[in-house]
């Protein structure tokens, strides 16, 4: 395993019941304080009055596409003017952002300058997969190059800090926010999170190409209740800090600036006001330096959770719990002044939080030079950009199906005929998407793009039904051009609107009528191939049975006609593994592989396990699942021993798992070969299987190599439910699986002794 790994564990080690940052975290918490701009953050301190210091704490959001002294920008642009503002959300373009920073660094009285902040969350311009989709590739490197692009493109247009990524673990697909995730796993999200965090901060965050990363949402987000968006969770110290925490522990690990809270409550706590997740663990445990910025309204909410009396109260719990930065509204501001005169806040928690935003500013090098060069903005996608989202976009399909390599289709095809309501659309983008970005650079169509890719096939095309509601006229015209054509691609999938932020859905079958053209299709007798476009895992009903081949595109973003005709046609061999399970219906959520057992295991010949009466226990498609066009054959996996001593797993010693793996088809491919640990029996009841490796490979036909993966104590480990943190690596027998899915059946034993 990675070095930052070992180093990342051997501070979990040191945490003890008693609390307290164990003495490493410390003196790197300690190094971090005195960092290069610490003399210039306190001259500044000590010039600020308490009203500007509470400016500093402040956000305030822009509207898109105006511009100052429009009018009605102007409390923005006051607040600038006066010194009484630290940030601007949703704000871009390098003549907006150099306009409203003159207000600030030119005309307050201490020149201070500006942080401009956007949701940049999968490309700005230039629109990469979503998450989601990113996560299926399990190559890091797909989110990473994402961040790259994103970076350079919004930073040229006067963004400086992103509201990405997030990282939060969700085993529950109604959940729209699902599509902005990486899934159900945390291991998975871990090193996706970092990749991101790396690629937005890049080695100097005052480059030209950086910005600085937001973790979020702190924490446990994704454990919504009934996937319902902001609503409550609940949540053990141990799930806690073995599910949810550990992707953003990567994410500060890989040097994250920021962290955002979460809507919810944690156990009863809303996070806004949660002094154990936003102090005790991030700034004390964990020693983060860097700024908490609240979500969205967050402060203002803590009162209609139940939480808070007022605004004043509101400011006081939220700045007492650990955020240092209030977005859109404004307690802190308004009530900050009269909460230190009453000593209900304190001198030195504002200063602490105003130094946190202010060595943001330094580290983005915005007091050297505050504007950006309106000459070199860049304005459009490039074509280096398009191709990496373009190899992004196929890189993340999943081949959930592929009945008697009906995929790839056939260049020479004579007719090929495509139906659906996403075959011809640029509604392909996804959630979360810079407005001005979808209007001017909108998808690939699937349709133009199968034309390109086909030149010499008659391609028809009939759209069948819309993507939702309950129109089924033009059915009629879609299984007449599927019966005159030699093969269908029938397009299906959810309008990005039913994704994302306050998109929950009770109902995750294809919406509309989409099911009922797909079964017409199948009616007329012609092969057919199913391609899905959606940004959450689908309930698939029983058209699944009638589809030979159905390939999961997920919202592809910019590239994604392209992207879909190099999988449909074999330029590119898909490779994807899916990062969350696909259940066979809502009432069998949570469905996840990685669950705990219970005293009575599924068994199906016994009524009295856990089990439903009318579906099997599995879901539709599990977590790690993909297909190709070839195939692979994995070796016996191998240990480099049988047996490691828990106080040596504990110093830092590791083992080694192997496993052959060869391309035994007849066509270039990849694979992902993925490592699973079951702790079979623990002081605290452990997953049945927890990911702690992956590697995709890509290999020639007949080609073959080795796959190696290290296993060290924060892979065998886990977390208790002390609350003041403390990791335990316990002897006993292990189980390793190997395989290409989790429901890998390749076995090895470990005993840690």
């Amino acid at each position: 395993m990675p070095e930052l790994g070992r180093r990342t564990l051997l501070t979990a080690i040191g945490a003890t019941a008693a609390g307290g940052l164990p003495s490493a975290a410390r003196a790197a918490a300690d190094d971090r304080r005195a960092g290069p701009y610490e003399d210039e953050v306190r001259a500044l301190l000590g010039r600020m009055t308490p009203e500007e210091k509470l400016g500093q704490l402040q956000q305030l959001p822009w509207a898109y596409d105006l511009n100052p002294g429009s009018g009605s920008t102007r409390e923005v642009e006051d607040a600038a003017r006066s010194g009484r503002l630290g940030s601007v959300l949703s704000v871009f373009g390098a003549r907006t952002t150099n306009a409203l920073q003159r207000l600030a660094v030119e005309e307050s009285r201490l020149g201070i300058p500006l942080l401009f902040g956007l949701d940049v969350i999968h490309g700005f311009w230039t629109t990469f997969p979503i998450p989601l989709a990113q996560a299926a590739a399990f190559d890091p490197e797909v989110a990473r190059a994402d961040a790259e692009v994103s970076a350079r493109e919004a930073r040229s247009n006067g963004v400086h800090w992103t509201f990405s990524p997030m990282m939060d673990v969700t085993r529950e697909p109604r959940w729209g926010r699902v599509a902005e995730s990486n899934g159900e796993d945390p291991h998975l999200t871990a090193r996706y999170a970092a990749a991101k965090v790396k690629g937005y901060q890049g080695s100097d965050l005052s480059a030209r190409t950086a910005v600085a990363a937001c973790a979020k949402h702190f924490v446990a987000y994704g454990g919504a209740e009934g996937g319902r968006d902001y609503n409550t969770v609940d949540v053990s110290e141990s799930r806690l800090r073995n599910l949810y925490l550990p992707p953003f522990k990567a994410a500060l690990d890989a040097g994250a600036a920021t962290v955002m809270a979460s809507f919810n409550t944690v156990s009863g706590v809303p996070a806004h006001g949660n002094a154990h997740t936003l102090t005790d663990i991030l700034k004390k445990e964990w020693g983060f330096d860097g700024t908490v910025v609240s979500d969205w309204s967050g402060v203002q909410e803590l009162i209609a959770h139940g939480f808070a009396e007022d605004g004043a109260d509101a400011a006081r719990l939220a700045l007492n719990a650990g955020v240092d930065m209030e977005m859109t509204s404004t307690n802190l501001r308004t009530h900050g002044g009269l909460l230190l005169r009453e000593g209900k806040i304190s001198r030195r928690r504002i200063d602490d939080a105003v130094a946190r935003v202010l060595r943001l500013k330094y580290a983005l090098g915005l007091f050297d030079d505050p504007y950006v060069d309106e000459a070199a903005a860049l304005t459009a996608p490039s074509a280096q950009s398009r191709r990496a989202a373009r190899a992004a976009a196929s890189r993340s399909m999943v081949l959930l199906k592929n009945d008697d390599g009906i995929l790839p289709l056939s260049g020479t095809l004579g007719s090929l005929a495509l139906v659906g309501p996403f075959a011809d659309t640029t509604d392909l983008l996804g959630t979360w998407v810079v407005p001005a970005s979808a209007e001017r650079f909108p998808a690939v169509r699937i349709l133009d793009a199968v034309r390109r890719a086909a030149p010499d096939t008659k391609v028809t095309y009939a759209r069948g039904v819309g993507p939702d509601g309950d129109d089924t006229s033009g059915i009629g015209a879609a299984v007449a051009a599927a019966r005159a054509a030699d093969l269908t691609v029938v397009v299906v999938g959810e309008p990005a609107a039913l994704s994302g932020e306050a998109a929950a859905r009770a109902d995750i079958t294809l919406p509309g009528a989409q099911e009922k053209l797909i079964a017409a299709i199948a009616e007329a007798g012609r092969p057919f191939v199913v391609v899905l476009v959606n940004g959450r895992p689908l309930t698939i009903g029983s058209w699944l049975d009638k589809a030979p081949a159905v390939l999961e595109a997920w919202h592809p973003g910019i590239e994604a006609g392209h992207a879909v005709a190099d999988v449909l046609f074999g330029a590119v061999n898909p490779g994807g593994k899916l990062p969350v399970s696909f259940p066979r219906t809502v009432g069998q959520l949570p469905v996840h592989y990685n669950h705990e057992s219970t005293g009575r295991p599924y068994a199906a010949d016994n009524k009295y396990t856990s089990k439903y009466l009318d579906l099997p226990p599995t879901p539709q498609f599990p977590f790690g699942h993909g297909l190709g066009y070839t195939t692979f054959a994995l070796g016996a996996p191998r240990l480099s021993r049988a047996s490691v001593s828990a106080r040596a797993l504990r110093q830092g010693d590791t083992v080694e798992v192997s496993v052959s793996v060869r391309n035994s088809g007849g066509r270039p491919g990849d694979e992902v070969v993925q490592l699973y640990v079951r702790d079979v029996a623990a002081s605290i009841a452990q997953p049945v299987r927890r990911l702690r490796g992956f590697r995709r490979v890509t290999l020639d036909a007949g080609a073959a190599t080795t796959v190696r993966f290290r296993l060290a104590a924060e892979d065998l480990g886990f977390w208790t439910n002390d609350p003041a943190g403390t990791f335990r690596v316990e002897e006993g027998t292990f189980k390793l699986y190997v395989g290409t899915s989790s429901t890998a059946d390749a076995e090895l034993t470990l005993d840690v002794t």
